[in-house]
C-alpha cells in the first residue's frame, strides 16, 4: 500500500461537479443563465429542488480552512447581508413558473452560527413563505462548537432543521493552535447534548488529517473521543494544502506536514477506529452509522454528489445563494461573485451576481454521469468512454483497485483509497489540457 500511495498521490479534483470549475468555458452571461434555469425549473421542480445559502463572515480565520470567508466581529453586516440574499432570492422567484418545491436546505460558509438565531429565523421563515416543502425535505447547517448556542439549535429545529454538522478537525491543542481552530471536549459535548434533547436526529463531524503537527496518537486520541459521542456521519477529510489559494496556511510550511506515507497512515489510523465502532465507508472520506439516511442511501444507490458534498437525495437543480455560491441547472452551472460589497451591489441593482459559468456540452453530461457513478456507487459501465480510458483502467485493475465484471466496473476496497485518481481517468477535459503549476490539492 506504501508503494501505491507514493505512486497515486497526486494533484486531482475532488469532483463536487464535473467539470471542474477551473475547465470550465465561462460562457454564461446572465440572459444564458436565466434560460438554463427556467428549463431547469420546469422539468425538475416536481422532484424537487436543492438551495445552498453561503454565509462567509467568521469571527476568527482557521488557517486550513479553503473556504471563501470573511473574518470581522462586527455584527452589524448580519442583516444587511440577509437583506441581499432575501433580494438574491427574490430574483429567482421572478424567472420561476410556479411556486418552488424545497428538497434540500444547507447553511454553509463561514460559519452560519456566526448570525444570531433571530436573524436565521428571519432569513429562513421569509424563505418559506414563499415555497412548498418537500415531503422528503432534508434541512441542515454548518455550526462552530463553540458559538452554536441552544437558542440556535432550537430556531432552527422548529423550522425543520434535524441535521447538524460541526467542524471538530483535532482536539490536539498544539494542532488547533497551528490552525487557529478552538473548541474543547467538553464545549462539543455540551452542544451535543442541547442537539439530542431538542431532537437532531443526524449529526455530523468534520475531521481532518493530514494538519500540522497531527500524529497518530493525536490522531486516535480525537477519534476516540469522537465515537463516544456517537455522531451518526464522520467526514474524514485530506487537508488541502493550497498556500497559493489561501495565504493563512503559510503560517506554517510543508515540513511541519506529515509526509505522504505518513499522512495516509493517519487516515488509515481513522479509519479503522470507525471502521470498528460500527461505522461504514459511503464514500470518499465520509462514514456513517447504519442508522442513517446517508448510509441507507448508499445502500439503495440513491447517494448524490454535488456542491454540498455528499446527499441523500438526487436533485438536478440546486441553486446557490450567497457570495461565491454555485448554482447548477445539472446543464449549467453559475458561480456568484466572490467579494461581499460586489456581489450586495450586484444584486441591488436587481441583476443576478454571476462571477463565471460553464453551458455543459453533451459530452461533458455523460462524463459527469461516469464520476457520479463512481463517486457514489463505486461502480460505473463500460463504454465508449471507458475505452479512451482504457490503459489508465487496465493500471488500476494491475493495482487491484477495481475489477470489470461483464460492462461494469467495480471499484474495490482498495481502490475507495484512491477514488479521486479513478475519476481522473474519465476527465477529458483534464487530460486535454493538463494543469501547469498549482491547481488541485495532492489525493493522498
Amino acid at each position: 500500500m506504501r508503494d501505491l500511495v507514493s505512486k497515486y498521490n497526486i494533484a486531482a479534483p475532488r469532483y463536487t461537479s464535473y467539470p471542474t470549475v477551473p475547465y470550465w468555458d465561462n460562457n454564461m452571461d446572465e440572459q444564458t443563465w436565466i434560460s438554463h434555469l427556467k428549463k431547469a425549473f420546469t422539468a425538475y421542480n416536481n422532484d424537487g429542488i436543492s438551495l445552498y445559502i453561503h454565509l462567509p463572515y467568521c469571527e476568527s480565520l482557521c488557517t486550513y480552512c479553503a473556504c471563501n470567508t470573511r473574518i470581522t466581529v462586527n455584527h452589524k453586516v448580519e442583516l444587511p447581508y440577509i437583506e441581499t440574499l432575501l433580494k438574491e432570492w427574490n430574483l429567482y422567484l421572478t424567472q420561476f413558473s410556479d411556486k418552488p418545491i424545497i428538497k434540500e436546505i444547507h447553511l454553509g460558509g463561514g460559519t452560519p452560527t456566526f448570525f444570531s438565531a433571530d436573524n436565521l429565523s428571519y432569513l429562513l421563515k421569509t424563505i418559506l413563505d414563499t415555497v412548498t416543502i418537500s415531503p422528503e425535505y432534508d434541512f441542515s447547517f454548518e455550526g462552530h462548537p463553540s458559538n452554536t448556542t441552544r437558542e440556535h439549535l432550537q430556531a432552527l429545529y422548529n423550522l425543520g432543521f434535524k441535521r447538524v454538522s460541526f467542524g471538530i478537525q483535532d482536539f490536539d491543542e498544539k494542532v488547533q493552535d497551528t490552525i487557529n481552530r478552538y473548541q474543547t471536549f467538553e464545549e462539543v459535548t455540551e452542544v451535543i447534548s442541547h442537539a439530542r434533547e431538542i431532537g437532531y436526529t443526524s449529526i455530523n463531524f468534520d475531521l481532518v488529517y493530514g494538519l500540522p503537527y497531527q500524529t497518530i496518537n493525536s490522531i486516535n486520541d480525537t477519534i476516540t473521543k469522537i465515537i463516544s459521542l456517537k455522531p451518526e456521519r464522520i467526514a474524514f477529510y485530506s487537508y488541502a494544502h493550497v498556500p497559493w489559494l489561501k495565504p493563512g496556511q503559510r503560517k506554517y510550511s510543508e515540513k511541519d506536514l506529515p509526509a505522504d506515507t505518513y499522512k495516509r497512515s493517519l487516515y488509515q489510523a481513522g479509519k479503522d477506529l470507525f471502521i470498528a465502532a460500527n461505522y461504514s465507508d459511503i464514500g470518499m472520506d465520509h462514514f456513517a452509522l447504519p442508522n442513517d439516511s446517508l448510509f441507507d442511501a448508499f445502500e439503495k444507490g440513491s447517494l448524490h454528489r454535488n456542491f454540498m458534498g455528499y446527499t441523500t437525495n438526487t436533485t438536478k437543480l440546486l441553486i446557490g445563494l450567497g457570495c461565491s455560491s454555485i448554482s447548477d441547472t445539472w446543464d449549467g452551472f453559475a458561480q456568484n461573485i466572490k467579494t461581499v460589497e460586489e456581489y450586495q451591489k450586484v444584486v441591488n441593482e436587481g441583476h443576478f451576481p454571476l462571477f463565471k459559468g460553464h453551458s455543459l456540452t453533451e459530452e461533458d453530461l455523460i462524463t459527469r454521469t461516469h464520476i457520479l457513478d463512481l463517486m457514489c456507487k463505486h461502480q460505473t459501465n463500460v463504454d465508449s468512454y471507458y475505452v479512451d480510458a482504457k490503459n489508465k483502467f487496465e493500471e488500476f485493475i494491475k493495482d487491484d483497485l477495481l475489477e470489470i465484471k461483464g460492462d461494469t466496473i467495480f471499484i474495490k476496497e482498495n481502490g475507495k483509497l484512491f477514488l479521486r485518481n479513478i475519476c481522473l481517468a474519465y476527465d477529458k477535459r483534464y487530460w486535454k489540457k493538463v494543469p501547469e503549476g498549482n491547481v488541485f490539492s495532492t489525493t493522498a
